[in-house]
């Protein structure tokens, strides 16, 4: 999923940046308020991290700026301040959940997770689309309650099907995440990977090809 990371520190923001992107998190990291509000205005994100402690604009008042523009994807806002009060005030501020420093990587990761799944209107990690489900936390697939194996790109491809149904992808977004920062996706490699997760769910009508533009999951007619 598409992340922007709002962190100042060099030796933070980098161990998250590693830390997530190991975790299929497509991580745009910067390190100033004015970059953040840049960003937001300009780009379309799943879920965001924000750091209250940046050196030209409070993170607070990043926060308040977006959430006046509308935009409304979760955002965690990672603060060294543990009060009640401080607590209450981020959440009704417009923050979605909140870690204090220091903190552990896999409990951001997961709770990143629980955003996202929250935001499409899941509440466990397992996620059912028709005969398709997979499990977000132990990133296993099945198709009729059967296990099938996928290469890691084909299950990203399909958490990203499940978690919006019968929604358009188009195809630059699919190919930024098949991509990384020292892999560029070849011409035809998400064709190939379409046609392998197609064959491993055994039903190619549930991926449908919406021509010029880009692929949907159909979980029901």
């Amino acid at each position: 999923m598409q992340l922007l990371l709002v962190e100042d520190n060099q030796t933070l923001g980098q161990a998250v940046e590693i830390g997530l992107s190991q975790r299929q998190f497509m991580v745009t990291w910067v390190r100033t308020g004015a970059a953040a509000i840049s960003n937001f205005n300009r780009q379309e994100y799943d879920v965001a991290i924000l750091d209250l402690g940046l050196p030209d604009i409070d993170g607070e008042r990043v926060l308040q700026s977006i959430r006046k523009k509308g935009v409304d994807i979760p955002i965690l806002v990672l603060t060294a301040r543990d009060q009640t009060s401080d607590v209450i005030h981020l959440l009704d501020a417009g923050a979605d959940d909140f870690m204090t420093k220091p903190f552990d990587v896999n409990v951001l990761a997961a709770r990143l997770r629980a955003l996202l799944r929250r935001r499409s209107g899941y509440a466990s990690a397992k996620i059912e689309c028709g005969p398709v489900a997979i499990d977000t936390s132990s990133r296993e697939a099945f198709v009729n309650g059967r296990e099938i194996t996928l290469s890691r790109k084909e299950y990203e491809l399909l958490q990203l099907f499940v978690m919006q149904p019968m929604k358009v992808h188009p195809r630059d977004k699919i190919e930024a995440l098949l991509s990384s920062d020292t892999h560029v996706v070849e011409s035809n490699a998400l064709e190939v990977h379409v046609h392998n997760l197609r064959k491993k769910l055994g039903q190619r009508e549930l991926i449908e090809t919406i021509r010029g533009v880009g692929y949907r999951l159909r979980c029901k007619d």
